[in-house]
C-alpha cells in the first residue's frame, strides 16, 4: 500500500460516511494505481496458463474488480468474452476505456448493493462499446447474488467460447 492511496481510501471512506459520494480524483488515486498493475500480472499470468499443453483458446474473463476487467477486455485480444461483476468505484479513463471494449459482455449487477455507485455501474454499461452486451440486475445486496445468476454466466461463456474455438481434428 502506498501512502497516496492510503490517504484516498481515508478520504473514499469518509465521503461514504457522511452519505456522499467519493470524488473523481479519490476514485482516480485509489483505482487506477491497482488497475496499472493488476492488468500486466493478468496477463503474464493468461501467458503462463497457454504454455500448458491442457489449456487453449479462446479465452474469456470473469469477475474481481471490474475496473481491472474493463482494462483487460480492452487491451488483452486473446480475450473474447467476458463477464464483469457492476460495482465498486470506476475511474474516469477506465469508462473512456471502455468505449473501446467490443468483445461480448455479461455484465451482473446487484440493485441493492449500497456499497456501489448503482448510477455509475449503468453508465460503464452504457459506455461499453460491445455490439454484443447483456445487463441481468438481480434484487439483493452484494453477497446476495442468485445461484441461477452463475448459471446464466456459464451459458454466456459456453456460447461465446465454443462460437470462438478453432475447429478441431
Amino acid at each position: 500500500p502506498s501512502p497516496d492511496a492510503e490517504q484516498a481510501r481515508a478520504e473514499l471512506r469518509a465521503a461514504v460516511l457522511a452519505g456522499g459520494r467519493p470524488s473523481d480524483d479519490v476514485v482516480d488515486r485509489l483505482v487506477l494505481p491497482l488497475v496499472d498493475q493488476a492488468a500486466p500480472e493478468w496477463q503474464r499470468l493468461l501467458d503462463a496458463l497457454l504454455e500448458l499443453p491442457e489449456l487453449g483458446r479462446p479465452v474469456g474473463f470473469s469477475g474481481g474488480v471490474i475496473s481491472i476487467g474493463v482494462r483487460l477486455a480492452a487491451i488483452e485480444p486473446r480475450i473474447v468474452a467476458a463477464g464483469l461483476f457492476a460495482g465498486s468505484y470506476v475511474p474516469r479513463a477506465i469508462i473512456e476505456e471502455a468505449r473501446t471494449v467490443t468483445i461480448p459482455l455479461y455484465v451482473l449487477l446487484q440493485w441493492d448493493d449500497v456499497d456501489n455507485d448503482r448510477q455509475q455501474a449503468l453508465d460503464l454499461f452504457d459506455a461499453f462499446g460491445s455490439a454484443e452486451k447483456t445487463l441481468v440486475a438481480n434484487m439483493g445486496g452484494h453477497t446476495g447474488v442468485p445461484a441461477f445468476a452463475g448459471d446464466d454466466a456459464a451459458r454466456f461463456f459456453e456460447r461465446h467460447l465454443t462460437q470462438a474455438s478453432p475447429p478441431r481434428g
